[in-house]
């Protein structure tokens, strides 16, 4: 293959199939002489990311988006969004609203050359129908009478051909006067339905005059009570794909079966004068199979509305609204895309390569701060009562351009919060942190010795004690003549601030919780939320929402979007320092 394109492209990596398809058509010029209806160029690439407006998006829309986005911005060309929006009984305003956001917020849009591309079905319906009587006309669709029922009982098999409907040699003016009839709103729901006239014996059971429109009375969010016929998804797709001129239509593997009647419709369609060629083309690629969620929607739904969530953008969610919320970056996001790539093998991806891309995208850049999740009163008694000394630490890692510029200040003082987990009575075998005799460095601050500790009445211990070298501080002379081994984070108990902190996890035990038709409810797990009151150093008070940072030694916390107020940051865990997940 040449390494220039034609018209001056030039193309990226060939990392998966679909850009090794898209190379070979920009080398043919395939698509190199069209134009739109000005006499303008058009793209060689166009494609276009297609929801359908009944849900929010999930994890694997966001692959879906970063592919048709991405390979469109990579070979100089544009990605329509298009809301598919057919059927009244399902679609909101709602749901238009928030694909929009999550599309930006993954950092896509669908501007080009200084024009929006932004499109709905709903306004082709005219087209549609036109087309639907055109095939009648030309003896390639006719309406039918029988029900659901009925049209399944004579579909046939994989192994045995369909048999024809009564109405399949119904006149081509009888079925233009019943469509008519059907658009105007004369029959009721189920009674009538138009069907392509294909083949009834057709291997392919998509081809066994599939139905192309619907009666439906129902109020549209976008064309209001203007029609009573819809049209199905899979007549209505590529006609909108042909009049927005899109070029390679990239949908998940379930549709590979459906393009035979995608081809059937374009080419009947331009036979009648409705299309140019080429033609738009659709491919397949594997959807994102990702453990431990589920992505059906209306299971999805179920969660929401039976309360076992708060809502779709819980941060157990896997819809985009969740993971932004629990604190899942953009980049992160389109980084766990790029490594799973593009392929026509379906796989399952664990569900740690998700949580690892967002480790990797936020270690170099997250600021850090001190928390402690499950406090313990650490009391330095020599420490002077009342007062405090000021420690210092940067505020940002040693990868990042700012690391050595700027700093975070907090005091250490007489009462501290330690983790619960750094002090044992009697040590176990290799445990370096607090107990009886033993040195260790507050993180930032001084070497203390403990000297023991305060218990209850039940015996369980509610404060440690210990000692200071007044010379060990952090960052003096001094300090590097104390060699230990145990490293302890700690907050100020006088300075400190306390929060709510919530700490996700995976929302099911189950690696595929509702495979083979289970109960995926019955994998839920218990210990998919614990809300705790931590202490955090002050700097935090100020936290806004939506920042993220790094938790040194527990994660990466985010503060809440919607329930974090000024000076009163509630923090979501987003992701641990390492992947240490275990069913529980």
């Amino acid at each position: 293959m040449s390494n220039e394109l034609k018209n001056g492209h030039t193309p990226a990596p060939s990392t998966n199939f679909l850009r090794g398809i898209i190379e070979a058509d920009l080398v043919s010029g395939t698509y190199a002489e069209r134009s739109d209806k000005q006499g303008h160029a058009l793209p060689q690439v166009v494609t276009r990311f297609p929801p359908e407006p009944n849900g929010y998006l999930h994890i694997g829309h966001a692959k879906s988006i970063c592919l048709n986005f991405g390979l469109a911005r990579d070979y100089n060309g544009r990605c329509h969004l298009r809301f598919d929006d057919t059927n009244p009984e399902k679609e909101d305003q709602e749901y238009v609203d928030t694909i929009i956001d999550s599309v930006k917020w993954l950092g896509f849009d669908w501007d080009h050359d200084g024009q929006p591309h932004l499109y709905y079905a709903s306004n082709y319906f005219d087209v549609m129908y036109a087309g639907a009587q055109a095939l009648i006309r030309k003896g390639l669709a006719y309406v039918d009478e029988q029900n659901a029922e009925q049209m399944r009982e004579t579909r046939g098999t994989l192994t045995e051909p369909g048999t024809d409907s009564p109405w399949r040699n119904r006149p081509a003016d009888e079925s233009l006067r019943l469509f008519e009839e059907m658009r105007d709103g004369k029959h009721a729901d189920g009674t009538l339905i138009l069907r392509a006239k294909i083949d009834m014996a057709s291997p392919n059971m998509n081809l066994r005059d599939p139905a192309i429109y619907r009666i439906r009375h129902a109020t549209h969010h976008n064309t209001g009570d203007k029609w009573c016929v819809y049209p199905m998804y899979s007549y209505a797709h590529p006609i909108e794909d042909a009049l927005e001129s899109i070029t390679h239509s990239i949908c998940t593997l379930e549709f590979e079966d459906q393009r035979p009647f995608y081809d059937w419709v374009l080419e009947r369609l331009a036979e009648e004068g409705f299309f140019k060629k080429p033609l738009p083309h659709q491919y397949e690629f594997a959807r994102l199979n990702l453990t431990y969620i589920i992505t059906s929607k209306r299971k999805l739904k179920q969660l929401v509305d039976e309360h076992i969530v708060s809502g779709w953008d819980d941060p157990r969610m896997p819809t985009i609204v969740g993971l932004r919320r629990r604190g899942y970056t953009p980049e992160a996001i389109r980084l766990m895309c790029d490594r799973t790539g593009a392929s026509k093998n379906n796989s399952w991806i664990d569900y740690s390569i998700l949580e690892g891309a967002l480790r990797d995208d936020l270690d170099p850049k997250a600021p850090r701060a001190v928390a402690v999740l499950r406090p313990l009163k650490l009391i330095i008694d020599n420490f002077p009562e009342g007062q405090s000394v000021e420690c210092s630490a940067p505020v940002y890692p040693p990868a990042h351009p700012l690391h050595d510029s700027e700093h975070r200040l907090f005091p250490i003082t007489r009462n501290l919060w330690i983790e619960k987990e750094d002090f044992m009575e009697v040590p176990t075998k290799g445990y370096f942190r607090l107990f009886p005799g033993n040195k260790v460095r507050l993180r930032y601050g001084y070497v203390v010795e403990c000297t023991g500790c305060d218990k209850d009445a039940d015996g369980n211990v509610i404060a440690v004690h210990c000692n200071y070298f007044e010379d060990s501080k952090s960052g003096t002379p001094g300090s590097a003549n104390y060699k230990v081994k145990g490293n302890l984070h700690w907050v100020s108990a006088d300075h400190a601030l306390e929060a709510e902190v919530r700490l996700y996890d995976r929302l099911f035990t189950d690696a595929h919780p509702d495979a083979g038709g289970k109960d995926f409810k019955l994998a839920l797990n218990p210990s998919s939320k614990e809300v705790i009151t931590a202490y955090l150093e002050p700097t935090l008070k100020t936290a806004a929402a939506g920042a993220i940072y790094q938790f040194e030694r527990h994660g990466y916390f985010v503060a809440d979007r919607v329930d974090s107020v000024a000076g009163k940051p509630v923090f979501n865990r987003a992701v641990t320092l390492k992947d240490s997940w275990v069913a529980k």
